[in-house]
Parts: C-alpha cells; structure tokens; sequence
C-alpha cells in the first residue's frame, strides 16, 4: 500500500525561521530513512534535515533560498506503509530501564509528517539532533565555576591558538588552556620548529662537505651542542613569545595546566601545583593533539630510550643511534643526528621506507639514505631491548637484521596516539572511539553540537596545516558564521634529505581503489637547477585523468619539495588540469619549473626530454 506522505520541518528549537541553502534530493529520487534531504541555515547553526519515511520524493515543495519555520510543508513522498519507520515505544519499567519488547504497541504518526492514508499504522523516528550553536546550557555549571567565557579552547597547539585567536577577532570572548608552560603545543616546542632548525643546521653541513666534489673543500665542522641547542631554544623562544603576545592583544586568556571536561559546560584545570580551577563555557573547542605511541615492554626509564621529544633534546651526539621505524619523523631525525656525525640504522616493520607515499617518490631518498646510514633493516621489528652498562642491547627479528646490536641510543618513531581518552570527553557526552578519535562533522562538531574538535584529536593526518584550517573553522561557526573544512586535499611532506612531498591521489590509492588515471614524470636529473646545485636525484610526477585532463595528484621528491608542493596543491583545489600547468609560464632555471615539464610529459609536448608522441589536443 502507498500513501502521499507530506513532510514538513520539524521542532527545530527557539529558532523561528531557516533559510534553506542546499536542497539535496529531486523529484524522482527514492530515498531511506534518515537520508538527508535539505540543509537548512540560521543565523547560529546550519542542520541537515532527515527523511521521516522511504520512499519515492514525489513534489518538492521548497527551493533553495526559501524561508521556512517549524511545520511548513518542504515535499511530498510516496512511501509504502511497510516503508514508514516504526518508533519504538517507550515504557518506564520499575527499574527506570526502557522495554524494549513492547513491540505490538500501536504508534502514531511523528510530528513532521503528515500523511493522506488513514489506514497508516507505524511512525517514522523523529528527525536526530539538530546542530545549532547553543544546545542545552548548564547555565547553573557555568555560574558556579571559577569564572567563564563564551568558547573555551583546550589545547594550545597551532590548531588550538589559531582557532582561539580567530574565535577572538570575531567578538568571542576567548580562554585558551595549555598543559605545557609556552603556547605552541608539540609542534612548536617539541615537534616540527625544533626539528626543522636542527634539520636546516644538517643540511648546510651536508651542502658544505657535498662543495668537495665542485673544488671547495672546508675542514671537518667542529660541533658545538651547547650553542646548537641554545640556537634551537632560541627560534623556539621567539615563537612562543610571539604567541604570548598575540594572545595579549587579543584579550584571550591563557590558563595554563592539564584540563578535562567536568561537565558538558565546563572544564576542570589543575596546574602543575595541584591546584584545580573550573572553567564555564558556552562552546568548546577540542585541541588536545596526540602524543608518541609506546611499544609495551621497553625499559622507558632509560633516558637513553627516546621518543622524538628526547631526540630534539639534543642531550648529546651519540656514536650510534637505531631509528624504530622508518616513517617521516624517524627518517628526518635521523637525516640530522646522520649530519652531526652519528653512524644511523633505521629498523623498519613493512617492507619499504615511509610506508603511504610511492614508492617512484622515495627510491631516491633510499638510494641516498642507504649511502649515508650505517644500515637499513626492512621487513624487520625490534622484539626487545635491555640496558646494559655499554649501550642498549637491542633484538631484531625478521628480515636482514641481526640477533641483537648495541647502540648507544635509541629513538622509538612508530607513530602517534590521539589524546580523546586523555581529556574525560564523556563527562560533556561527546563520543570518543576506543583508539581516542572523536568523530566530527564538516564544520567540526561533535555529537554534541555546542563543542568542536580539531586537529590530530580527529583523525588522519596528523598534520599542524590540517589542524589550523580546523580550528579557524570551527572558530567561525562558533561565533555564527557560514563556514565549512572541505580541502580537496592535505599535502604531506617528509624534511628528510632529499624532501619527499605528495598531495591528492597517490598510485598506490588508486591502484588499490581502482581508480583509472594517466601520470607524467619528470626527472630532475633534466633540471638545470637541480643539476647546478649538485643535485640530480629528484623527480616530480603528476597524476591526471585520462578523460579530462583534470589534475588527480601530484608528488616531488628533491630539494625544497615541500615549498614547491604548494602550487599543485592549489592548482587541485582550483580544480585545473595539466594543460592550464603546462601552459603557465614558469620561471626558468628554476625547481619550481618541474612541474610544468612533468605536466608537458603528460600532455606530450615536453622538449626537455624526448618523451613518445601524443596526438596534440585542440
């Protein structure tokens, strides 16, 4: 049996009047419960609203740009009986639990939908919550905390801070907790400045002994660790003080201490005395980043055991150091103990240096790698290591590894935990998964509509670019703005020598997805700006579809391929294909200019090389 089924908007809270921005089916289209069907908009929040039924959508009744209040008609479907989803009854049982087994009770019809059959028997479930800035307030909580504010940012990474700061210049006021004395977070203290100061610093020791082979030859650097830590400090201090200041100007204010969620409207801060404040807020923002993953059994209060927090330490210049794991961070880590005189071995799991990049992009970092360190173990895992009085005494197993070897120290990079289950989420009833990622929607929201999470907290990439185009999101749809995160990529880079970069689809990806694609590569041992460097081992390729010519992904492998990634980066974003590349004029001799000879290998109008003909596209 059909009816004609009249959905109409639902109880959508204080808010009198929305604005539909986005209409997502069309006469014809069949669909299920719970299918989204418009996007509505206020000036606080925008929500998808739901199907109450299946079926068949029969007339619309609304468009985009029309102005609708609870109870207006938006479309008609055509469902089946069968196809109107029953809601379960809900009886009190003594214990307070609800029965379930009531299943025969008769149920009527739900609020928004109304139907023209009289013979309708079962009920659709009520459209799910509706996302708007201001959920349910404890406003009781906030009034009995030590003071409030209108959003609270926990974590002052450059996800946290950027968000903070950009929730500030729209009006809000603003408290940023931090747990570590700087502003910063792990990437600017003990993460990715640090580490590029102490990788630059190896770069120019390896560009001076490199000059040998050109007729320059300078005498062994005599290394300095005090002075090379202070300089490191130093870059580190300026930031941070930089970011004391803007906060100041800003009038955000700066807690520090180790917080938690005491309730879904405020949040508990104690300090490293002990002493413990409450926070009141109207919105949250979740920017508790991600800390090093430990393998269980290895003897951690070793300092000679590091994570990459105790390598950028710089506490001293071991003889020989083992690398577990060759991902982005082990690999650059080593590339600068390998420059300031270390004898390096990488112990790798799986059978290929940074696993998730192609293979094409980090043969030449291998192929240099392999010269430089002292071993590369793949297909090979660590199963213990025991201090003794000469080094840390290490057991390999798999395979071209040894038994066991000695190192003097030995730094765990097997990669990164997020914090959720760090942060007592469900005392707000946000939802955190077992491994402590929360869940978020486009425009960074919870399951609980007044608090956002940003950055490593929410899934992969881990990377401090994503988690400051998150927070500036967030921060603006917390203060009311129309704002969504939809990058049509994250580039990823590895500061290793040479750099490795990639963006968009990768061939390994499209290959296991099956996704047809065309590629054009372009050796940088054609460049001659590679080649004037002294340089020859690099290589940029792109990735385009076949039919369209449309730009897929991109990767460079060489010198500084972690500025030039930026231009395929936005030439995805702009949705361009090789042509539009190809045609652009590039300054020359420049590395920049790799890309638009890989695009001109693809599209077979190359001179630099001698590639096969391809027909000419008119």
């Amino acid at each position: 049996m059909s009816d004609l089924v009249t959905i109409k908007l639902p109880d959508i809270g204080d808010i009198s009047t929305v604005e539909v921005i986005e209409v997502l089916v069309a006469e014809g289209d069949v669909v299920a419960v719970e299918d989204s069907l418009i996007t509505v908009e206020s000036d606080k929040a925008s929500m998808e609203i739901p199907s109450p039924v299946a079926g068949t959508i029969s007339r619309l009744l609304i468009k985009v740009g029309s102005e609708v209040g609870e109870g207006a008609d938006l479309m008609v479907v055509e469902a089946t009986t069968e196809a109107v989803a029953a809601e379960p009854t809900t009886n009190a049982a003594s214990d307070g639990q609800t029965d379930t087994n009531n299943s025969s009770a008769p149920a009527s019809a739900p609020d928004n939908v109304e139907s023209k059959s009289t013979d309708q028997s079962s009920d659709a479930h009520a459209p799910g919550h509706a996302h708007t800035n201001a959920s349910v307030v404890d406003q009781s909580a906030i009034d009995n905390a030590d003071f409030s504010a209108d959003l609270v940012v926990l974590g002052a990474g450059p996800g946290g801070y950027t968000a903070a700061f950009r929730a500030a210049d729209l009006g809000l006021s603003v408290v940023l907790i931090e747990r570590y004395p700087d502003l910063g977070g792990v990437c600017l203290n003990v993460g990715c400045i640090p580490s590029k100061a102490l990788l630059h610093t190896g770069q120019i020791i390896n560009e001076a002994a490199d000059l040998a082979d050109h007729g320059v030859v300078f005498n062994k650097p005599e290394i300095d660790i005090d002075k090379l830590r202070s300089f490191k400090e130093k870059v580190i201090t300026q930031l941070t003080s930089g970011l004391k200041g803007l906060a100041k100007q800003r009038k955000v204010t700066v807690v520090h201490g180790h917080g938690v969620f005491a309730s879904a409207n405020t949040v508990s801060v104690t300090d490293d005395n002990k002493n413990t404040q409450t926070i009141g807020f109207k919105q949250a923002i979740i920017a508790a980043g991600s800390q090093s993953v430990k393998i269980p059994g290895l003897p951690y209060d070793d300092e000679r055991l590091m994570d990459s927090t105790g390598a950028l330490a710089l506490a001293d210049i071991p003889k020989r150091l083992l690398v577990i794991g060759g991902g982005i961070i082990g690999l650059e880590m080593g590339c600068v103990y390998d420059a300031l005189g270390t004898a390096v071995t990488v112990v790798e799991l799986s059978d290929g240096l940074m696993p998730g990049a192609d293979r094409d992009l980090v043969r030449p970092l291998e192929k240099r790698l392999k010269k430089r360190f002292e071993s590369i173990f793949l297909s090979s895992k660590v199963t213990a290591i025991d201090a003794t009085d000469a080094g840390l005494k290490v057991t390999f197993e798999g395979g071209s590894a040894p038994s066991s070897d000695t190192f003097d120290r030995v730094l765990l990079s097997v990669g990164r935990t997020p914090n959720g289950l760090n942060i007592e989420a469900g005392k707000a009833g946000v939802k955190v998964s077992e491994r402590g990622f929360i869940s978020v929607d486009g425009q960074q929201r919870t399951n609980v509509p007044h608090i956002f999470a940003i950055g490593d907290i929410v899934g992969q990439p881990m990377l401090a670019h994503k988690a400051t185009h998150e927070g500036k999101t967030a921060a603006e749809v917390a203060a009311g703005m129309k704002s969504w995160f939809d990058a049509k990529t994250i580039p990823s880079v590895a500061y290793t020598d040479p750099e490795v970069a990639w963006m968009g689809l990768t061939e390994t990806d499209a290959k296991t997805q099956g996704i047809a694609y065309e590629k054009g590569v372009f050796p940088w041992a054609a460049s001659g700006r590679s080649l004037a460097n002294g340089r020859n081992e690099g290589v940029t390729k792109v990735l385009y579809d076949a039919e369209t010519g449309r730009l897929l992904g991109a990767g460079i492998t060489g010198t500084n391929a972690g500025e030039l990634i930026a231009e395929a980066v936005l030439a995805l974003e702009m949705g361009a294909d090789i042509q539009d590349i190809a045609l652009t004029v590039h300054p020359h001799p420049t590395l920049s200019e790799t890309l638009n000879f890989a695009c001109e290998v693809a599209e077979g109008t190359v001179t630099d090389l001698y590639a096969p003909k391809k027909a000419p596209k008119h």
